[in-house]
């Protein structure tokens, strides 16, 4: 039994959503999202709640419904108060600015890498060394904060690198003398 796919999303005030043909369509304040399902599931509005149901306990029907019910439920999520990754960089020297609406990153190569602000990302940069990456749709935010952290991963001797705000690095002894 899918505890996850079986429980209800709550849609909150402002937020609309629309299922015809297992093709979902969440409009919010924030923006519109949309995605096709499996057609063997079907899905329920009443109301401000939403609920996806399989038609049988087979191994099949029970991996696609608790994933559809998460996916859903982050479409929701992403429209209404939108999700946001942030991002450290540590490291002598390692800094972030914004030229326009292109992230410029100087993390110790010869040159500076470039990101450019794609539709459906807001970036960011607060105090130099701290990179905000905020959007609705929550694959691609994490996405493409993973985009900018595969730079310069942070290393286990020093802890240099761009991190996500709060992970923890397992740091590793260096070299030991006689």
């Amino acid at each position: 039994m899918s505890r996850i796919g079986n429980k209800v999303i709550t849609i909150p005030k402002g937020v609309e959503v629309k299922i015809d043909n297992n093709f979902a369509t969440v409009k919010g304040p924030k923006g519109e999202l949309k995605q096709q399902f499996s057609d063997e599931l079907t899905f329920s509005v009443e109301g401000n709640e939403v609920k996806v149901v399989r038609p049988s306990d087979s191994k099949k029907h029970k991996t696609i419904h608790g994933t559809a019910r998460a996916l859903l439920a982050n479409m929701v999520t992403g429209v209404s108060e939108g999700f946001k990754k942030e991002l450290e960089l540590v490291g002598v020297g390692y800094r972030a600015q914004m030229q326009g609406k292109k992230l410029v990153l100087s993390v110790g190569y010869s040159h500076p890498v470039e990101f450019t602000e794609i539709e459906g990302i807001k970036l960011s940069v607060e105090a130099n060394t701290k990179v905000k990456i905020e959007g609705i749709d929550k694959e691609l935010v994490g996405q493409y904060a993973a985009k900018v952290r595969a730079v310069r991963p942070p290393e286990p001797y020093k802890g240099k690198g761009i991190r996500y705000a709060g992970e923890y690095i397992r740091r590793k002894e260096g070299k030991t003398g006689k």
